[in-house]
């Protein structure tokens, strides 16, 4: 971060989402050194960098060896020749610091990096508030750490040896958290406060969040106007909808309105210093509950494997079982002081034979955690790690081993000289070339995809003979996405995503084959990705943003039986799935959520959050600004049929339809610039003042419903009407980006100058409002639709509209208008001033509090809080599973899902559930199952129905009694379909369904009832491969 503190908002737009303008400004101060450079260490410097602190330094004193090729290549910058990429094989026997310094500081340009080619020493460590120990030794550790925790600084060590590792962490004396998980603090709008001791609050909506003892705020509260300024206030839960306070019987009375939000208390964190934490097993925190023996063998074990290296200069030989004996024997030594009940010397001996691998998804996991700690320790935010956490992915070496404990040939681990040393002395050469040989489809090029590519290069997933890896995304590159996609530079901006990942894949790695695609992943996109292709992987990884994708694509891979690897983060939070065929649930169907959807009627007469009137103004965004233009351009293209159908969605919908296509052809249509402000002005004076004006004639202030009860109470706020003032900041806001954005739609040029507006604004004539009697105001969305449907509506004034446009203008291409498309990250496009004003001046109306920029652009934007650190964790514990796919693990017990929120370290991996059984006919199946039918006889000709329904009684003991393919009946028992019988199967299914069955369709999926059980609702379907 630059010296002035200021915060690129651009650059870092999602991460601000996740710490918040606060913490990154305290992030923007800080230095930091992160010692030994092999790819461990690169992993926490590269997301520490993207993340944004002052300045990082870089240590390492040694040379670049292969090994480091395994997990530590990395490619940091992307140009046209491709030259500049880390770590290549020209590399090899120069200092890691000094090349890894360029391409980490091309990362982030507003951090500075530095290399240091020398030796540790306590002068260095001064210069810093945090430092990072990787690839050291205890003694470094406890020297270096006793150093710092007596000075102030704060003390990570982060470590791992093959398929383990380990996070210590020493934040000092004292340390104050300031946000202990970072999420965002509760709010209620209240209904009532009692005058009394004490008082009572009673809520419009349910406390939920607000526990005894919790302190809250309150704000926008009229008439006891005190508990503005009382500050944090102690309370105690009565009940779903209310709580107690102090004292309130000298306050002023309650009138209406306010907000109880919970306050947020900073608290103050103790640490010892490494060689106290050693010897106490509470500061152990697990990331397995089903491996809490194992946390702590590794615990004793890793301290042992610092006195193998001291006793035999080196590490443990790769499957030395010799080797492994000497380990077992330190930690029994060990043990006599720590007194475990439950060593795992398995485990000891599997951390000896794997010691000396280096494995990027491993390096990704704990760099990201490691890499998070260091943001906490620069910046306050979030609970820090107390104190020790060890990791192992051991279930990831062969099953087979596992169970008969054969001994592995120590040949076949032993480094040749290759870029994968450091993965084959873990898994033999063997299972490298089988790693080079899959073949995957990632979808999804973003934060996740360019993790997931990165492992895939630094492994070797699909470069070897026949392997190959498709990705396809349909985004281009935007600014917003550099401070997390690390393979995107500033001169990327505006290019295919996964064209440049593709590249950079390949700089990492030249023997990578991979293939990148635009497309996005739809029944559309089926005629690409389709029978053929599904059944030529090997796999398929997601790296999407959305759960309507995930679905989709999980539907996909359960249908060609093929597993898939999922993740996703929401800040600081994330998770993985792993789907593997007949063993495990797939991601399964959209989970609805009724509560995300905010009902019409509150969006259009009754709002009372900020969320509400967020959703308002992107309604009246893309009312005025897209849909209206959208169907100009369609009047104009298609005349009679535009007319026909819009007519065909009912009356009242087009009435409003075609009343602003004739505005927008006819009369209405804005002639220059000043005409657009005038609109503007009027659509202020309209929606700000009229309407709420006719509300409250509908709906007076003091209004009692039909039970005596006030109107305006609880969710209901009662609004107040708005004057238009040109010396109000919002008001004009709204003006300037309501002119610009109309004017952009019929192609006339606007201006920012507010002088120029203010002076055509004095020229405006704003019709005298008065409020009419007739006017419906809809209480419910029930009765909304309702009267939609009635017929209440002007049907001269439709019948008017429609003559009028039933011959399209002679000067149709001089009328084609220009839809707005919502883009929040154009800061110059007018899109989110509009948002924000449009909001911001209907909270005024509602006294709903309002929100700046940063929040509006979350909410309407529909932003995902995004960190390189979960990203990184995330994408690392994929290919963990990718490692156990690969293999063909066939026990549940191998795989894990996960959950992670590293703003509380908290880290659960569990087995994945089973597959969801159902009994039919007496068998059991799952969602897994199928009947396979092969539709094409050797000779070419295709199966008849008549034959399909045989083949099945034949097969599978089945009588079908009717067969369906989607909405369409192909057979009936019941029904006159005999002649169907000798038809092949796919001209039944044209005729059922009224359509030729696609050109690109290989298998028809189809269901059937069955005599043998006819009431049972679950079946497998029957998928008919014809092609």
């Amino acid at each position: 971060m630059s010296e002035s503190n200021d915060i690129d908002e651009g650059f870092y737009s999602r991460q601000l989402y996740v710490l918040g303008h606060e913490a990154m400004r305290r992030m923007g101060t800080a230095a930091v050194l992160i010692a030994g450079m092999r790819g461990l260490g690169v992993e926490i410097a590269k997301n520490v960098i993207l993340s944004g602190v002052k300045s990082v330094t870089v240590q390492d004193e040694g040379l670049a060896q292969w090994m480091d090729l395994s997990s530590q290549q990395r490619c940091v910058t992307i140009t046209t020749d491709l030259k500049l990429f880390f770590l290549q094989v020209s590399h090899l026997g120069q200092n890691r610091a000094l090349i890894s310094q360029p391409q980490l500081s091309a990362l982030n340009p507003h951090v500075c990096v530095s290399a240091h080619t020398g030796k540790l020493n306590e002068k260095l460590l001064l210069q810093f508030q945090v430092v990072v120990l990787t690839d050291s030794s205890l003694e470094d550790q406890q020297r270096f750490g006793a150093f710092c925790h007596s000075n102030g600084i704060k003390f990570i060590v982060a470590d791992t040896k093959g398929l383990c590792g380990q996070l210590f962490c020493d934040f000092g004396k004292e340390f104050e958290v300031l946000d202990p998980d970072g999420e965002t603090p509760p709010s209620v709008m209240i209904d009532n406060i009692t005058k009394t001791d004490p008082g009572v609050v009673k809520c419009s909506e349910p406390v939920n969040g607000f526990v005894d003892g919790c302190s809250v705020s309150f704000s926008e509260v009229c008439g006891m106007k005190e508990l503005n300024e009382y500050g944090p206030v102690e309370i105690k839960v009565l009940g779903p909808d209310s709580f107690s306070i102090c004292d309130t019987s000298g306050f002023s009375a309650y009138e209406k309105c306010g907000v109880a939000t919970e306050v947020k208390n900073s608290k103050t964190l103790t640490f010892k210093p490494l060689n106290e934490a050693l010897t106490d097993l509470e500061l152990l925190v697990y990331t397995d509950h089903g491996k809490i023996s194992n946390h702590q063998t590794l615990h004793l074990a890793f301290q042992a494997l610092h006195g193998f290296v001291k006793q035999e200069g080196r590490l443990p030989e790769a499957r030395s079982q010799s080797d492994a004996e000497l380990l077992v024997a330190l930690v029994k030594e060990l043990n006599k002081v720590y007194k475990l009940e439950q060593l795992d010397e398995e485990v000891v001996r599997s951390l000896s034979l794997t010691a000396r691998g280096d494995l990027a998804p491993i390096n990704a996991f704990i760099g990201g955690l490691a890499a998070q700690e260091v943001l906490k320790a620069c910046s306050g935010k979030f609970s820090p790690l107390q104190q020790c956490l060890y990791f192992d992915a051991l279930e990831c070496l062969p099953e087979d081993n596992q169970e008969d404990g054969e001994q592995w040939r120590e040949s076949t681990y032993l480094p040749s000289g290759s870029r994968y040393d450091g993965q084959a002395v873990v898994f033999g050469s063997a299972f490298q070339e089988k790693l080079g040989k899959q073949r995957y489809f990632l979808v999804g090029a973003g934060a996740i995809g360019c993790e997931l590519l990165k492992n895939f290069a630094l492994i070797g997933l699909g470069a070897g003979q026949g392997g190959h890896i498709t990705v396809t995304d349909m985004d281009s590159i935007e600014r917003s996405n550099l401070n997390r996609q690390f393979l995107f530079r500033s001169q990327d901006i505006g290019r295919q995503k996964s064209e440049v990942a593709a590249q950079a894949v390949r700089a990492m790695n030249p023997s990578m084959n991979i293939t990148a695609h635009q497309n996005c992943l739809d029944p559309d996109s089926e005629k690409v990705y389709g029978y053929h292709f599904f059944m030529g992987l090997d796999g398929v990884a997601a790296a999407l943003d959305n759960v309507e994708a995930r679905v989709y694509l999980d539907s996909r891979c359960v249908h060609h039986q093929r597993p898939l690897l999922d993740g996703g983060t929401l800040g600081t939070k994330g998770s993985t799935l792993v789907v593997v065929p007949h063993l495990t649930q797939s991601y399964g169907p959209a989970k609805t959520n009724s509560r995300d959807a905010i009902p019409l009627c509150t969006l259009k007469n009754f709002p009372h959050r900020i969320e509400h009137t967020l959703q308002w103004a992107k309604d009246q965004f893309e009312g005025l600004f897209k849909q209206a233009a959208e169907n100009v351009n369609q009047y104009l293209g298609e005349g009679a049929g535009f007319l026909e159908r819009t007519l065909g969605r009912g009356e009242a919908e087009a009435l409003e339809v075609l009343e602003c296509v004739w505005g927008a052809v006819g009369m209405q249509r804005p002639r220059g610039w000043d005409d657009c402000v005038g609109w503007a002005r009027r659509q202020w004076e309209t929606v700000y003042n009229n309407d709420i004006a006719q509300l409250l004639h509908c709906f007076p202030p003091k209004q009692l419903t039909s039970s005596g009860l006030p109107f305006w109470s609880g969710t209901k706020r009662c609004p107040n009407p708005l004057n238009f003032d040109p010396d109000n900041t919002t008001h004009m806001d709204y003006v300037v980006a309501a002119s610009n954005l109309y004017g952009q739609i019929y192609g006339i040029v606007g201006t920012r100058d507010i002088s120029a507006i203010k002076s055509v604004l004095e020229k405006v004539h704003i019709p005298a409002f008065t409020p009419k009697s007739a006017v419906k105001i809809h209480l419910t969305d029930e009765e909304m639709e309702e009267d939609k449907n009635s017929g209440d509506f002007d049907t001269e004034r439709l019948e008017e509209l429609h003559k009028k446009l039933s011959s399209p203008p002679m000067n149709s291409s001089d009328l084609q208008m220009h839809p707005m498309v919502f883009e929040k990250d154009d800061d110059n496009n007018f899109h989110m001033d509009y948002i924000v004003a449009a909001s911001n001046l209907r909270a005024e109306n509602y006294d709903i509090p309002t929100a700046d920029r940063h929040k509006s652009k979350l909410i309407a934007g529909r932003i995902i809080p995004a960190i390189a650190t979960t990203t990184t964790a995330v994408a690392g514990l994929m290919c963990l599973e990718l490692y156990k796919l690969v293999q063909g693990h066939k026990r549940i017990s191998s795989y894990r899902s996960a959950f992670i929120n590293l703003a509380v370290q908290y880290c659960v991996l569990s087995e994945p559930l089973g597959p969801r059984r159902f009994t039919f006919a007496g068998k059991e199946y799952s969602l897994w199952d199928d009947f396979l039918v092969q539709g094409r006889r050797e000779s070419g000709q295709e199966m008849t129905l008549g034959e399909l329904l045989e083949h099945i009684k034949q097969e599978h003991h089945l009588q079908v009694t009717g067969l369906y393919y989607g909405n369409a009946v192909v057979y009936d028992g019941g029904s006159n379909h005999k002649e169907r019988l000798a038809k092949s199967v796919s001209e039944v299914v044209s005729l059922a369904t009224k359509t030729e069955v696609p050109e690109h369709l290989c298998v028809l999926e189809m269901f059937a009832s069955f005599a043998e059980d006819e009431d049972c609702e679950t079946f497998p379907p029957i998928r008919y491969l014809f092609k």
